[in-house]
C-alpha cells in the first residue's frame, strides 16, 4: 500500500490498535477499582506507584542515579513496550482523575497537576501512534547513544560493563524503533523524504566512524587508574570489537532499511497535516508542547503580533550601530562580514567561554538560590553537527559525577555569527537551561518525576525569558549583540508562524524560510536546518514564545502591583523553586506569590 493513501483508525496495525484497546480496558478496570485511605494518602500511594513506573522505563536517569541494572540497558520504545507502558498509564490516570485536588495540601495540587497533564499528553499522542515519527531531522534513537556517551563517566569496572553492555544493545534498540518506522511506512505517517535524507548523511557518518575517535567507545578510554591498566585495555579491546562487529552494522543496516523501504514510497509533502489524521494530531500535539488550550489560528496571528512588535525594536538598534542603509542591506552585512566570525573552532568556543564566564559573574544579583551542579562548554559531536542546531544543552547529574553540557555547534563557522553568541549562551547554559534543570533536579520537597518533568513551554519559555533578562545582567556589551538577542527573539516569534503554517496552512518550505531570512540575521544554514526541523518536530517551536511571553507579563504583573517591595531574585527563585508544570499552573503559583508579598509589603 503507497504511504501516502489515507488510511482510516480502523486500518491501523495490529500493535497500535492493541494499544487502543489496552489503554481504554485498563482505564476502565482501574476506575472500577476503589483506593482506600484519605485523598492525600490515595495521592502518595499514587506518586509512589508512578515514581517506580518513571524510573522502570527511563534506564537513562535511573542509571545516572547509581542503578546499575538500568545503567547496562536502554529504553525499551518497541510496540509491545509501549502499549504496556500507555496501559500502566491510562490506570494512574483513572486513579488521579479519583482523587480531588481540592482535599491535597498546596504543593500535592501542583503535583496533581503536572502528573495530570504528563499522563494525558502522554495518551493523547499515544492514541495517535506518535512513535511511527520516531526521529527529527537531527535526532531520535539513532543518536541516542552518541548523546547519553558523551555523558557517560564509568567511574568502576561494574559500570565499564554496564556500557559495554549498553554498546552490545544497540541493534535491539534499534529494532524496536524501526518496528514503528515500519507501521509508519504502512499508514502513511511518515516524515517527508527532505527529512529522512538528512538523518541518511547522520547515519552513513556514524557508520564509517574509526574506533579510535568513535564517541560511543569514548567512555572506556577514561576510566580511572583505579581500574588495572590490563583491565582497561581489555575493556576498550572490547568496546572496539562491539563497535565493528555489533554497532556499526546495526547503523548501516537502519541505513540501508531507510533507503529501501521506508523511502520506497516517499513523502513529498511538509505539513503533517498532510497524512491521515494529521489535523486532529497537530492539535493534540499544539496542545502537548504548549500546556494552553490553544488553536493553531490563535498562535499564528499572535506570531504575526510579535514579529510586527520585534521588528520596530529590531529599527530602534540598527539606528544605534549607525549603519546607514536599509534593513534587508543590514542583514547582508551582519551575514557577511568576516569580523562577525569565529576562523576556528576553538574561537568560537573561547568567546563562548568569556560570554559564559559574564553571566556567571551576574547570578548572585539575579538569583538567590544557585545550583550545585557545574556546567562545561563542548562542541557538538562531528557526526551529528551538520543538520543540528547551532547550540543546544545536555542535562549532567551529580550523582554519576557529570557536569551539564552546554554544547556548542562549531560546523560551518560562517554561519555561526558571534553577535548572536551572548543570546545562545544564556539560553542554553545560565541563567537558562542549566541552571533552571539544575535546580530542578537537586529539588528536595517534590516527587521525582516533577524533578524530571521536561515540560516544553516552561522549559523553553524560561530560556527564552533569560534572553531578555541578560541585557539587565550586562552580556549585551554592543549594540550588534542587542541586534543577536533581538534576531533570536524574532526567530521564536517566527516559530509561531511558521510551525502553524507548515503544519496547518499547507505552507512552503520557502515561504516559513522567508519568515526567517527576512526578519531575523539567522544566517541561511541555520535557518535550513531550523525549518527541518521544525517540519520534522510539528509543534515543539511554538511552546519558546507561548512560555516566555506568560514569564513577562508576570513580571510586568508583580512589579506593578508590588512596587518597591519587588524582589527580582525572590521572583526568580520562586519561579524555578518547584520545577516544571503547565502553564496555567505556573500562572496561578505566581498570582498566590504577588498576593502574598503585597500582603507582606502592608504589614
Amino acid at each position: 500500500m503507497p504511504v501516502n493513501s489515507k488510511l482510516s483508525r480502523s486500518a491501523m496495525p495490529f500493535v497500535l490498535a492493541v494499544i487502543i484497546t489496552c489503554v481504554t480496558t485498563a482505564a476502565a478496570i482501574t476506575r472500577a477499582m476503589a483506593d482506600t485511605g484519605s485523598p492525600a494518602e490515595r495521592f502518595a500511594a499514587l506518586v509512589a506507584d508512578f515514581d517506580a513506573h518513571e524510573r522502570a522505563h527511563d534506564p537513562i536517569t535511573a542509571g545516572r542515579r547509581g542503578d546499575l541494572e538500568a545503567l547496562a540497558r536502554w529504553p525499551d520504545g518497541s510496540p509491545e513496550a509501549v502499549a504496556g507502558r500507555l496501559e500502566a498509564e491510562a490506570g494512574f490516570q483513572a486513579r488521579l482523575q479519583a482523587i480531588d485536588a481540592a482535599a491535597l495540601d498546596a504543593a500535592d495540587q501542583v503535583s496533581h497537576e503536572v502528573m495530570a497533564y504528563l499522563l494525558e499528553s502522554r495518551l493523547s499522542l499515544g492514541r495517535f501512534g506518535h512513535q511511527r515519527l520516531a526521529f527529527t531531522n537531527d535526532s531520535g534513537f539513532f543518536s541516542l547513544p552518541l548523546s547519553v556517551a558523551a555523558g557517560t563517566q564509568p567511574r568502576s569496572l561494574a559500570e565499564a560493563e554496564a556500557w559495554l553492555s549498553r554498546l552490545e544493545g544497540i541493534p535491539a534498540l534499534f529494532a524496536g524503533h524501526r518496528a514503528w518506522l515500519a507501521q509508519g511506512a504502512d499508514t502513511g505517517f511518515v516524515q517527508p523524504r527532505a527529512v529522512v535524507e538528512e538523518v541518511l548523511t547522520q547515519l552513513d557518518a556514524i557508520a564509517t566512524t574509526d574506533p579510535e575517535t568513535s564517541e560511543l567507545v569514548a567512555p572506556l578510554r577514561r576510566l580511572p587508574s583505579a581500574i588495572d591498566a590490563s583491565q582497561r585495555e581489555q575493556l576498550a579491546d572490547t568496546a572496539d570489537r562491539l563497535l565493528l562487529e555489533r554497532v556499526l552494522p546495526a547503523y548501516r543496516e537502519l541505513a540501508t532499511w531507510l533507503r529501501e523501504v521506508y523511502l520506497a514510497s516517499p513523502r513529498e509533502s511538509l505539513g503533517i497535516s498532510e497524512v491521515p489524521d494529521g489535523r486532529d494530531y497537530y492539535r493534540a500535539v499544539v496542545r502537548h508542547h504548549t500546556t494552553l488550550p490553544l488553536t493553531p489560528e490563535d498562535i499564528h496571528q499572535r506570531g504575526l503580533e510579535e514579529v510586527a512588535r520585534i521588528r520596530s525594536e529590531m529599527d530602534e538598534v540598527i539606528e544605534r550601530t549607525g549603519f546607514e542603509g536599509t534593513f534587508p542591506q543590514f542583514l547582508e552585512y551582519l551575514r557577511t562580514d568576516p569580523k562577525f566570525y569565529a576562523e576556528t573552532a576553538e574561537e568560537l568556543l573561547m568567546h563562548a567561554a568569556r560570554i559564559a564566564k559574564l553571566a556567571d559573574d551576574a547570578m548572585p544579583a539575579f538569583f538567590g538560590h544557585l545550583p550545585r551542579l557545574p556546567y562545561g562548554i563542548r562542541p557538538v559531536p562531528e557526526a551529528m553537527a551538520p543538520n543540528y542546531t547551532t547550540g543546544r544543552y545536555w542535562a549532567g547529574s551529580l550523582e554519576a559525577g557529570i557536569a551539564g553540557g552546554y554544547m556548542v555547534n562549531t560546523y560551518a563557522l560562517d554561519q555561526r555569527p558571534l553577535y548572536e553568541l551572548p543570546a545562545l549562551t544564556v539560553h542554553e547554559a545560565v541563567p537558562g537551561h542549566h541552571h533552571q534543570i539544575a535546580i530542578a533536579q537537586e529539588l528536595e520537597n517534590v516527587p521525582e518525576f516533577r524533578r524530571r518533568a521536561g515540560i516544553t513551554a516552561y522549559v523553553e519559555g524560561w530560556a527564552l525569558y533569560t534572553e531578555y533578562l541578560a541585557q539587565e545582567m550586562g552580556v549585551y556589551r554592543t549594540a550588534y549583540e542587542d541586534f543577536g538577542r533581538l534576531t533570536y527573539e524574532m526567530w521564536r516569534a517566527c516559530r509561531l508562524v511558521v510551525d502553524t503554517g507548515l503544519h496547518y496552512f499547507g505552507w512552503s518550505r520557502e515561504q516559513a524560510e522567508a519568515c526567517l531570512l527576512e526578519n531575523s540575521a539567522l544566517a541561511p544554514h541555520n535557518v535550513r536546518t531550523e525549518v527541518s526541523r521544525y517540519i520534522s518536530w510539528p509543534g515543539q517551536a511554538l511552546a519558546y514564545k507561548l512560555g516566555e511571553l506568560l514569564i513577562r507579563e508576570l513580571r510586568a504583573e508583580a512589579e506593578t502591583t508590588l512596587g518597591e517591595a519587588f524582589d527580582l531574585r525572590a521572583f526568580h527563585d520562586h519561579i524555578l523553586a518547584e520545577g516544571a508544570m503547565p502553564l496555567a499552573a505556573l500562572e496561578r503559583r505566581m498570582r498566590r506569590w504577588i498576593e502574598a508579598q503585597l500582603a507582606g509589603a502592608r504589614l
